[in-house]
């Protein structure tokens, strides 16, 4: 059920973080701590509070973070939340086997090098677009990287966020 961000704002905390299970893919911990800040004006300053909570939290939880994001073309489609799902599916990067397997490959050597999984906010990018910015992360050193993995969580939060209200 979609609702106004105002309907949102006067949830009881408990149903306010369910009601955004999955904005952050397996990390309810973040609406969580964010539920106080209430009332939120604007999508943006929801996602935004959200952002700086996670910039403040250990290196150890922005790892779990990132790490809790499945890999583009996934052969593990169950553990993907429902919006996971759709994002890849959207991305039609399964569409190609020879392309899926190269995204495979890349997955694989960018996780060797990093140690975390590549995040991309992929809605609305093509294809050939995703393996490119890959191919361009993939020997960043990994601070860097992880900077840019939150920074793109925070794109696919936002897109989420828009995808689960109404904008009445």
């Amino acid at each position: 059920m979609s609702v106004t961000l105002e309907t949102l704002n006067h949830l009881p905390e408990d149903r306010f973080v369910a009601h955004l299970e999955g904005l952050y893919e397996h990390s309810p911990w973040i609406v969580r701590a964010i539920a106080a800040q209430r009332p939120f004006v604007s999508n943006d300053t929801l996602i935004d509070a959200a952002q700086a909570h996670i910039r403040q939290a250990s290196s150890r939880q922005q790892f779990d973070l990132i790490c809790a994001h499945p890999e583009l073309g996934s052969r593990q489609l169950a553990r993907l939340t429902p919006a996971s799902q759709a994002e890849q599916r959207g991305a039609g990067l399964a569409e190609d086997k020879a392309r899926l397997e190269r995204l495979r490959s890349l997955n694989e050597a960018y996780r060797q090098r990093h140690g975390f999984p590549f995040v991309l906010a992929v809605a609305g990018l093509r294809p050939e677009t995703i393996l490119s910015t890959l191919e361009a992360r993939l020997p960043r050193d990994s601070d860097t990287e992880i900077v840019e993995s939150l920074t793109q969580i925070g794109h696919i939060a936002r897109q989420r966020l828009a995808n689960m209200l109404d904008t009445d």
